[in-house]
């Protein structure tokens, strides 16, 4: 069988850390190249990968089977109803977008194109986390859940590389690490039904939800933590007991190998991965829900 051909579309942080080096080592892909907004920096991502540069986002869909994008969501959603409309399957990242009408147009693609899609939720693919998640679903019974997924990027002793982001200082850890938690939380308790949102300190918003099964969750999501507070933690209560998300063992590209894994069999067999683009629509939803609800950032001083 012919192996598959996947490109990446992006150059930053994210892209060079995890998307490039995962492409590059997997042994299921044919890592064919790179499109970036900074040729320059396509250029020297591709030549570190062995792989090359392409100079414009077309020329690549015409030579991959698929294609894994690293931008931020108001580029990555355009550029993915061109990808699927050129026939290519789609690994995404989260957030999917951070408009309902974007995402919408991402799935509607998709739909119309065939094509397989997988959003690329860290611990939704993480070895620990996912086997986690896949067995609280199936124990259910779970009457309520909190969760904390708190980062520091934007806080004052700060050396995250992704302190320069302008999306993720524009949206907030709501869209930056609220699909996180959501990932965790919707498929142990159900869809969000209901969902309503406070402001925190800085970026930090508490979220409170109703879902399917009845219980309900919250959830306090933020980019601005002290650095001793940064970190993740999700605690279900249930008939089951008391249990919490492990800890993560491994770096994200073993959960992006894991991506990769999904996406070729969702391709190969015609069957719809759990993290598709419709769950991201989903995320993408409940979080604009979210976002509606915040009382508006009232002047310092008032």
């Amino acid at each position: 069988m012919t192996t598959p051909r996947i490109g990446l579309l992006g150059t930053g942080p994210w892209a060079r850390s995890v998307h490039a080096p995962a492409l590059a080592a997997h042994p299921g892909v044919r890592f064919t190249g790179i499109w970036g907004r900074r040729p320059e920096a396509a250029a020297a991502l591709a030549q570190a990968h062995r792989t090359r540069p392409y100079e414009t986002p077309d020329e690549l869909f015409a030579a991959c089977d698929a294609v894994a994008i690293a931008l931020p969501p108001s580029v990555q959603a355009p550029l993915a109803v061109r990808a699927a409309e050129a026939g290519c399957h789609l690994l995404l990242d989260k957030p999917v977008a951070t408009s309902v009408s974007e995402a919408r147009a991402v799935a509607a693609a998709a739909d119309r194109a065939g094509i397989a899609s997988v959003v690329f939720f860290t611990a939704r693919f993480g070895e620990q986390e996912g086997e986690w998640i896949a067995a609280q679903a199936a124990v259910g019974g779970w009457f309520t859940a909190h969760a904390d997924w708190l980062g520091s990027v934007f806080a004052d002793d700060s050396s995250s590389p992704y302190a320069d982001s302008p999306w993720r200082r524009e949206k907030g850890g709501l869209w930056d690490v609220g699909p996180h938690a959501l990932s965790v939380l919707l498929p142990v308790l159900g869809d969000a039904e209901t969902v309503t949102a406070t402001r925190g300190p800085d970026d930090a918003v508490l979220l409170a939800m109703r879902h399917g099964s009845g219980a309900a969750s919250s959830a306090t999501v933020g980019l601005t933590a002290p650095a001793a507070a940064a970190g993740v933690e999700v605690t279900l209560r249930g008939t089951a007991g008391v249990t919490s998300l492990p800890r993560r063992q491994d770096g994200p590209d073993v959960a992006y190998r894991h991506a990769v894994d999904a996406l070729l069999t969702a391709a190969d067999t015609g069957l719809p991965n759990a993290c598709d683009i419709h769950f991201g629509l989903r995320v993408t939803e409940i979080l604009a829900a979210a976002e509606a609800s915040l009382p508006a950032l009232m002047p310092h001083g008032s």
